[in-house]
């Protein structure tokens, strides 16, 4: 999987749905389809679903979302396409990094991705919530340092969802050992 930074935000009007286990998710790509742009759990405003026929890579990032909620698969090799800053992009490149089945803490990746002394969690956790690629980039992987699920553009519900899906036994939207 390549994560390219795009130049600009990538607007793409042409959206495709796909029917997951924990409901309908939002696909876009680029104008060449070279790239899926988001992975949302809500249409945009200025979106269209297209029903037509998909192009190459949405067929594809649907094929590796179908092996991921089977199990089949646990890693995915679509190119992303995404904009941000450079903060941004390091975090999600980090996040990026996180193995199916395993989690970090938004410390971890704070420590990771900086050598700045003093705490930027808060703002791991804001770049997090910028997140358009869900569970390609798999923010879900990302928790509290006391381990308990926080913020997910999605609800807890499907963080929960996802992450027990991978393994981890929850309770109380925390996981326990």
């Amino acid at each position: 999987m390549n994560i390219i930074r795009l130049d600009k935000k990538e607007d793409s009007k042409k959206a495709y749905i796909y029917k997951s286990p924990i409901g309908d998710l939002i696909i876009t790509s680029d104008d060449d389809c070279q790239y899926i742009t988001s992975l949302t759990f809500d249409l945009n405003d200025n979106q269209t679903i297209i029903k037509d026929e998909e192009p190459a890579i949405i067929k594809r990032v649907k094929k590796e979302l179908d092996n991921y909620f089977t199990k089949n698969s646990r890693t995915f090799t679509i190119d992303l396409g995404v904009y941000g800053t450079d903060f941004q992009y390091n975090v999600w490149i980090e996040t990026s990094k996180i193995p199916f089945g395993k989690v970090l803490t938004y410390s971890d990746i704070a420590k990771n991705i900086s050598d700045k002394k003093g705490s930027i969690s808060r703002a791991v956790g804001t770049a997090e919530g910028k997140n358009s690629i869900a569970i390609i980039i798999p923010c879900h992987r990302v928790v509290g340092s006391n381990r308990k699920l926080t913020g997910y553009a999605g609800g807890l519900d499907k963080k929960e969802y996802l992450l027990s899906h991978e393994g981890f036994n929850i309770v109380g939207f925390k996981i326990i050992p």
